[in-house]
């Protein structure tokens, strides 16, 4: 039997081990995208690949990370030794995209007996593809995207192949543009895992193996507790809600009352796409849950109890499970929103947010750059929707001013809220915001972004939020609108301006 005291400091000691190893891999990257936004994630994992706890970082890695853990297992013969490392990316072996970049670290006693695991995962700024930054618009198969790296073990002994490593991305017909810059990355992930190897000995040391053993269980058991005590208490729904390309994400969310267990069914979304917004289902997986753990109200990491009462129905070779060598990049960051914000309509929880990270990436061959933009959360039941943050799936900042006209030719025009982008209702759903960039030299410009074809839906008589809108101008001509998805070479001077979507109103306005 769990000591409740003692539950709750290993549920934050836990946590705390992987915050730790967050500060670590932000210190010592390079890139903007893993410094100054923040987009990584890192867990503690048990022995069979099991999520024990996380920092919050971004949603959509966490909760597919633990497939990628176990896919590293299946590789390696059931169990990491001694000073061993892996990497992948492999979408279809649970990864989100290609950019994404997966290590997994074992953590061993003084006799060699595999204790944990350690993963980290951080969006690399170039792996390669048809374009610079690695979030192509047009991408109609996965070697378009970048590098596809399988399990494979880059270090043995405690000795990292550097050599090995940089031929994995130098591989391909697209390769990484800056094979260096993804060395030293991977470098920075596993000093985090390092060092979160290190505090769960110390962890060890303290309390004795057996009694952490015992409470990496409890942990997983009072969370599946107290989920299926929540469960008891909604009530599931359909929806259905459509992409920008007329695609379809259809859910049935069934709860059984009794046993507390919720099952999600996604059969009738529409079947795997041409384009680049298929998810993998992974992603869904890690959609689900971050809902799950949405509807609790308790101070609990997200770990693997949260999938036990869960059921998840995909159908095959479907928007949602795609099949090699489908495109995916798009899937990871637009299709997941999509996800969620079904989810929390079905259980009638939350209006719908902005529904896209309007993602913007420009570069050259010699540099890079990639952002999410934030825009208007929904409104729910007793709280208006907060204006100009990012949403559900991803929880990275926006690059500094300063930083971002430092490290790449381009200046910052203008970066404010959206007024009145936000749907009425009882409650009011958030602002979006307008960010507008003047590049100083000609650059490849790539747009992937969702809700400029569709609005975000208002909830129990709300209003939907307003769309959001890419547009270019070039120099000398007037603006033009451009598609939720679209790549273009632009010249210097050429300003593109990204105004985000605001969130879904709750309740009837008067």
């Amino acid at each position: 039997i769990a000591d409740p005291v003692r539950l709750s400091l290993y549920h934050h000691r836990f946590m705390h081990l992987a915050e730790q190893m967050g500060e670590v891999l932000q210190r010592s990257a390079r890139s903007v995208n893993i410094r100054e936004r923040l987009d990584y994630s890192c867990a503690l994992f048990d022995p069979a690949g099991q999520l024990i706890a996380n920092a919050p970082h971004m949603p959509v890695h966490l909760g597919s990370m633990g497939e990628s853990v176990r896919a590293v297992l299946n590789s390696a013969g059931g169990a990491l030794a001694a000073g061993e490392s892996w990497i992948l990316n492999d979408p279809y072996r649970g990864g989100t995209h290609l950019p994404d970049i997966t290590v997994v670290s074992a953590c061993t006693d003084a006799d060699g007996q595999l204790r944990a695991l350690l993963a980290s995962r951080a969006h690399h700024a170039d792996v390669g593809g048809i374009s610079p930054g690695s979030m192509p618009a047009g991408s109609r198969c996965i070697a378009e995207e970048g590098v596809l790296i399988p399990p494979t073990r880059i270090v043995e002994g405690g000795e990292l192949d550097r050599i090995r490593l940089r031929q994995l991305f130098e591989a391909g017909d697209w390769p990484a543009r800056d094979p260096d810059l993804n060395v030293g990355e991977v470098e920075a992930q596993l000093a985090a895992n390092r060092r979160g190897a290190q505090l769960y000995l110390r962890l060890l040391d303290e309390h004795g193996g057996a009694e952490v053993q015992a409470y990496l269980a409890h942990v997983l058991d009072h969370t599946e507790g107290l989920l299926r005590s929540r469960l008891r208490q909604l009530h599931g729904g359909q929806v259905t809600l459509r992409n920008d390309q007329g695609a379809q994400v259809a859910v049935q969310v069934s709860i059984d009352a009794e046993q507390g267990e919720v099952t999600v069914d996604f059969n009738g979304s529409s079947a795997q796409l041409a384009d680049n917004y298929n998810a993998p289902a992974a992603v869904v997986r890690a959609a689900v849950l971050y809902v799950l753990r949405c509807l609790l109200d308790h101070p609990v990491p997200l770990n693997e109890g949260f999938a036990r009462p869960l059921t998840l129905r995909l159908p095959e070779s479907s928007l949602l499970s795609p099949t090699p060598p489908a495109a995916v990049v798009a899937g990871n960051v637009e299709t997941s929103q999509l996800i969620t914000d079904a989810l929390l309509l079905a259980f009638g929880v939350q209006a719908g947010s902005q529904g896209t990270m309007n993602n913007l990436s420009f570069g050259t061959a010699q540099w890079q750059y990639y952002e999410t933009i934030a825009g208007g959360a929904g409104a729910g039941p007793g709280f208006a929707g907060c204006s100009g943050r990012q949403t559900h799936m991803t929880n990275s900042r926006i690059t500094d001013a300063e930083v971002l006209e430092r490290r790449f030719p381009l200046r910052l025009e203008h970066f404010g809220l959206r007024r009145g982008s936000g749907g009425r209702g009882r409650y009011a759903g958030g602002d979006g915001v307008i960010r507008r960039i003047r590049f100083l030299e000609g650059v490849s410009l790539s747009v992937l972004a969702g809700r400029r074809m569709t609005a975000p839906p208002g909830l129990a008589g709300g209003e939907a939020g307003q769309r959001g809108e890419s547009r270019l101008q070039l120099p000398g001509a007037e603006p033009q609108t451009l598609a939720y998805a679209e790549q273009r070479l632009v010249p210097a001077d050429s300003v593109v301006e990204i105004r985000t979507p605001g969130g879904g109103g709750y309740g009837d306005v008067g």
